[in-house]
């Protein structure tokens, strides 16, 4: 018997899931001698990694936990006054334990299998209706990744529509009054299209400039709030698209941009209830009108009905349509801040209108309270009108220093500029902060402070600016009030989604594996979760130190020296180690370098970030292994090999295979000018044993929420770092308030410095507790369960793809095309039926129609992995009856499922087999059932009545009547 694990007290004996025994029971199953044997058998030797990973002895868990306290001493949390789209804010404690801190919600994935994802679509709905109600659009989407991103996507909706209209006009219009970080992002997503960007006075714009749309910021960022409705009735007349980035908060006192004529309004719920986290996750929105539904970037949760003509909830329109258009797609975005929305929505729901109004209102007066005192000081304020943000004239320079100390001294930020000081109030703000902040501009100038506190009678807002319209008026909102409703309404949603505190979620390519909690506590710790990203890094020492030692730690297990964490997601990811290739041939003089190749089995984001990134996409084929066929790559790499800018490969390859040609096909592209950009979507079968660099690439992303535990949140928060090779490091992306970046970087690609830094926290736990030989024994085990299950499954279902000695990698593909011909059986039937059996389907039919791809991760024990075995050897049954006519072809286990406890239970059971086999077709299931809470969605009948929000007022009448 091989002893594959030494000790039985090191983290990751936690973290993977089988122990000793179960590893050589799975071997002898697999019939292999090793574990060392079978990655012989697995990866090429030319790629293996002999030498261990430099990262330092792993912790236990108590040791990290205590040194990550530690660490946190580091960070200064002051009082934050800074703005900047970022706002101190309170998380409601019922949502911060019930939710935030709750695997039933962060370990959920996300909502492909709507049926089983009732919960967090019903709250998605939530923020959706929320959102559309404040802004006063008439259609939202279930989040985006953060204000910066979302204002680029607005622009680049305006030329999708603009072209469609066949303008020509190809100038985008930003106000200066825009956050810094938002104009980068947006001038980095123009320039790669050739859309022109224009920053200035947007009241000074010449209309007649052949802009395709315009971009204002409400209020802006210094505080001031302009009312733009008669310019957006000209630029109208001129069929100028309107985009606004609003403070939502700001909306529930200020007329909706909807109201003004905004054809877009986009922002950032992270002052509803979200931790400013030194950058994120934060759940950006993105509200529109109906007739540009088709274009909206991301997920829209819509409504229909089940099978049995109950309402249910699924993802209509969900641009998951990259794997359609590929590089005609619109958006590459194929996410959400899932998690995140749901905690703003949730906020919304639990102070409701009301409470809402309530909220901005006390920021509003105690900016008023603020204003009035330094007034009375001699302090001269800017701004007219104003939500919450003060601007502050300071001419003296060295005025401005003293305040800036013994604001400090005082443990303030405020925001500094070359002859303004800026002073953003905020939920957590409170009457003593007034007076403290007060005392600090007196001091300054050697005065006493004589405190006025805010009379009644103010007006801070525009008159013709005072919301008039109502909004929140679903049920929903103002139902919840007493902590035991809201603890039950959190609960009911929890109960209808299935999550890993269920069962193992085998998708393939999405690798659901333990989030530990000693990982997730540190994102809770105050000096955490309430540093400003945009505080001075001197007083985030802390982060500073974690940041350095990750980005190292990743540079390491790639072996591309060159890290930036700034991309929020897969796709950014993509779209970030793109933009910097491109820069990189452009400071080579190559202008004319834009093919990119991408294999036909790529992942569909891969042509859609390779458009958004100015490149041409050339598609290469796959043999029948799964493999990218050589010749022609050699191909067309020589027939591009002036113009060729980059190959996009994943490995090991979609299909679940190290394919043995990888280095050659890195050096044809080489060979040809070009350079390699890996997905690392599969890095899980990757880390301790090979690498990217070892391949030969010169830039991958890493999916953190997959290779490295952040958790998936039911479809976000997600991260992709990108690692890059020495030549390519002085291209990495800045930012414009705290400079990141390399010497030539490239424009922020989202807004945070290091993106969503508060969950870095989690990968960094997670490579601390691991260390060396424990990030390379999960690569091996995931390698193991996933030929283990396909084995065990062999009998019954054909593994589509494998490598040269019959092994998989990290996951595989199950043929069921065959079961369409013999028995009218489809795959998502089988997707539905696993919903009985307690399971998540696998990934169905990606990159294969009629294919299920499973990855069981290394966390998955053998009794866990043999219950997945067992179910779909039943299924693989249940089809052989309806082969073999002892079933019905169209009135089955498969056809009706999932089963409901209505149906099952109901007087009317029409269905020619047995309810208890329906329900229960397990032992285990008769003892730990999940009950999907509503039967098959009919999606065709969501997509003829397309509702993505609450019901309309109308049909709340009455109960707004009692």
């Amino acid at each position: 018997m091989t002893e594959f694990f030494k000790s039985d007290f090191e983290f990751q004996n936690r973290h993977i899931g089988p122990d000793n025994q179960e590893i050589n029971e799975m071997l002898a199953e697999i019939n292999c001698e090793s574990v060392d044997k079978l990655i012989e058998e697995t990866i090429p030797q030319s790629i293996r990694n002999i030498s261990e990973l430099n990262l330092g002895r792993p912790l236990s868990e108590d040791e990290f936990l205590k040194f990550i306290r530690e660490t946190a001493k580091k960070n200064k949390v002051f009082k934050s006054y800074i703005g900047l789209g970022y706002n101190p804010t309170i998380t409601p404690t019922v949502i911060l334990r019930n939710i935030f801190q709750n695997p039933g919600w962060y370990t959920q994935y996300t909502p492909y299998q709507a049926e089983i994802s009732q919960g967090r679509l019903e709250a998605l709905l939530n923020f959706q209706t929320m959102v559309i109600d404040l802004t006063g659009m008439q259609i939202a989407n279930a989040s985006l990744l953060d204000e910066g991103t979302a204002a680029s996507e607005a622009m680049l909706m305006f030329s999708h529509l603009a072209s469609q209209n066949k303008s020509t006009a190809n100038k985008f219009f930003v106000s200066d009054e825009c956050l810094p970080q938002t104009i980068d992002v947006v001038k980095a997503r123009a320039v790669p299209l050739n859309i022109e960007v224009e920053v200035g006075d947007l009241k000074k714009i010449n209309i007649d400039g052949g802009y395709l749309g315009v971009l204002a910021q409400y209020p802006g960022t210094d505080g001031n709030i302009e009312d733009y409705s008669e310019l957006f009735a000209k630029l109208k007349e001129k069929n100028i698209f309107i985009a606004v980035a609003a403070d939502i908060m700001s909306l529930a006192l200020l007329t909706p941009p909807g109201e003004l004529g905004a054809d877009a309004v986009v922002g950032s719920t992270q002052r509803f209830g979200v931790p400013m986290g030194y950058g994120g996750p934060h759940a950006a929105y993105f509200a529109t009108l109906d007739k540009y539904k088709r274009y909206v970037p991301g997920r829209i949760i819509g409504v229909s009905i089940d099978a049995q003509g109950n309402r249910a909830y699924r993802m209509a329109l969900q641009t998951r349509e990259q794997h359609i258009k590929r590089d005609k797609a619109t958006s590459n975005i194929c996410t959400a801040q899932v998690l995140l929305a749901v905690i703003a929505g949730m906020y919304g729901v639990y102070h409701g209108p009301d409470g809402l109004k309530n909220i901005a209102s006390k920021i509003n007066k105690l900016a008023f309270m603020t204003d009035l005192n330094l007034k009375k000081l001699g302090y001269e304020q800017m701004n007219e009108f104003y939500f919450d943000t003060l601007k502050v004239k300071i001419e003296d320079a060295e005025l401005l220093n003293k305040i800036k100390k013994n604001a400090e001294d005082k443990q303030m930020n405020f925001r500094y500029g070359k002859d303004f000081i800026t002073i953003s109030i905020n939920e957590a703000t409170t009457v003593e902060d007034v007076k403290e902040i007060a005392k600090v501009f007196a001091k300054s100038q050697n005065k006493l402070v004589d405190f006025e506190e805010a009379f009644e009678d103010y007006s801070t807002l525009p008159t013709s600016l005072i919301r008039s319209s109502n909004y929140m008026f679903h049920p929903v909102f103002k139902t919840h009030r007493s902590e035991t409703e809201m603890l039950r309404y959190i609960k009911e949603l929890e109960n209808k989604d299935l999550s890993l505190t269920h069962s193992m979620i085998p998708l393939g390519s999405c690798t659901m594996k333990l989030n530990a909690t000693t990982e997730m506590l540190p994102i809770t710790i105050p000096a955490y979760s309430e540093m400003h990203p945009f505080a001075p890094v001197e007083q985030a020492k802390g982060y500073q130190e974690i940041i350095a030692e990750l980005e190292n730690e990743l540079a390491e297990i790639t072996g591309l020296p060159g890290v930036s964490l700034q991309p929020n997601s897969g796709a950014q990811g993509e779209y970030a180690g793109l933009l910097v290739i491109r820069a990189y041939h452009l400071n080579n003089g190559d202008t004319q370098r834009n093919v990119c190749i991408i294999p036909s089995s790529a992942h569909g984001t891969n042509p859609a970030s390779a458009v958004m990134a100015g490149m041409k996409v050339i598609v290469v084929g796959c043999d029948t292994n799964g493999n990218i066929m050589l010749d022609d790559l050699r191909k067309k790499a020589e027939q591009h090999k002036d113009t060729l800018a980059a190959l996009m490969v994943t490995y090991p390859s979609t299909h679940g295979v190290f394919e043995e040609e990888i280095q050659e096909i890195c050096k044809i592209i080489h060979d040809n000018g070009g350079q390699v950009y890996m997905d690392g979507a599969n890095m899980n079968a990757q880390v301790g044993l090979t690498s990217p660099k070892m391949i030969g690439a010169d830039v991958c992303h890493l999916n953190l929420h997959k290779t490295f535990c952040i958790p998936h949140g039911g479809g976000g928060p997600g991260m992709g770092p990108i690692c890059v090779a020495e030549h390519l490091k002085e291209f990495l992306p800045s930012n414009p308030v705290i400079p990141t970046g390399g010497s030539k970087a490239i424009p922020a690609v989202s807004a945070a410095p290091w993106g969503s830094a508060s969950i870095l926290l989690i990968s960094y736990a997670y490579i601390k507790m691991m260390g060396a030989e424990g990030l390379t024994n999960a690569t091996k085990i995931a390698i193991l369960n996933a030929n283990y299950i396909k084995e065990k499954l062999a009998p019954y279902y054909k593994a589509l793809y494998s490598g040269k000695n019959g092994r998989v990698a990290h996951e595989m593909i199950l043929d069921c095309r065959d079961f369409k011909t013999s028995a009218k059986v489809e795959v998502e039937d089988i997707a539905k039926r696993l919903m009985d059996y307690g399971f998540h389907a696998p990934t169905v039919s990606f990159p294969v129609p009629g294919t299920l791809m499973i990855e069981p991760t290394e966390s998955e024990a053998k009794a866990e992995m043999d219950r997945f075995v067992e179910a779909m050897i039943a299924i693989r049954k249940e089809i052989e009856e309806i082969e073999k006519g002892e079933a019905d072809m169209t009135d089955n286990f498969l056809k009706n499922a999932p089963h409901t406890a209505l149906e099952v239970t109901s007087d009317n059971w029409s269905h020619p087999y047995m309810r208890e086999r329906a329900a229960f077709p397990t032992d285990f299931t008769k003892k730990n059932k999940f009950w999907p809470p509503v039967s098959r969605i009919n999606n065709a009948y969501g997509d003829r009545n397309l509702i993505c929000s609450c019901n309309p007022i109308s049909d709340y009448v009455e109960i707004e009547a009692t």
